[in-house]
């Protein structure tokens, strides 16, 4: 009986042989995908607090398009505001942050006029805002990110009304 239980024992252990190696790249396999979803979940987290950065840059771009239109717009004669292309915001500091803005228009659609409330006199006279349609754009090149802003330029106030004086 002793040599028959010695032949199970070893057939037993012969069967075991490769569990052990199978066991360890079965772990490694494990550890290689928790790994892979480490990396992937704080690339990501890069990857957007990159694009925030380059949307506040964007921002602050068309807002500084926004300042120097202003700035220059000229509401006795708006066809001297001409339009700018990539103009640097900061050119020491940041010069891939630009803005640019297209030449103020009268608007394509709707009234040219914005009423003002408050402004009506007696004999039917009404006042308000002529209006000037543009764009401004914001960019930053390094995150290759962009903001684009619709604004109404307004100036008055100016007789709206249609009865002469």
């Amino acid at each position: 009986m002793l040599p028959s239980r010695r032949i199970n024992r070893q057939r037993i252990i012969s069967n075991e042989r490769g569990f052990a190696l199978v066991a360890a790249i079965m772990a490694c396999v494990i550890l290689f995908a928790l790994a892979m979803l480490v990396i992937h979940l704080s690339t990501g987290d890069l990857r957007v607090s990159a694009r925030s950065v380059g949307d506040k840059k964007a921002f602050v771009a068309a807002e500084a398009g926004v300042q120097q239109l202003m700035a220059n717009f000229d509401p006795q004669n708006p066809a001297t505001t001409g339009a700018v292309n990539n103009v640097q915001v900061d050119s020491a500091n940041d010069p891939n942050t630009v803005y640019s803005y297209t030449a103020p228009a009268p608007p394509t659609f709707g009234a040219p006029y914005r009423q003002l409330t408050g402004y009506d006199m007696g004999g039917g006279q009404s006042w308000g805002l002529i209006r000037y349609d543009t764009t401004v754009t914001g960019r930053n090149t390094t995150y290759g990110t962009s903001v684009q802003v619709a604004l109404e330029v307004g100036c008055g106030p100016v007789n709206t009304s249609t009865m002469p004086r």
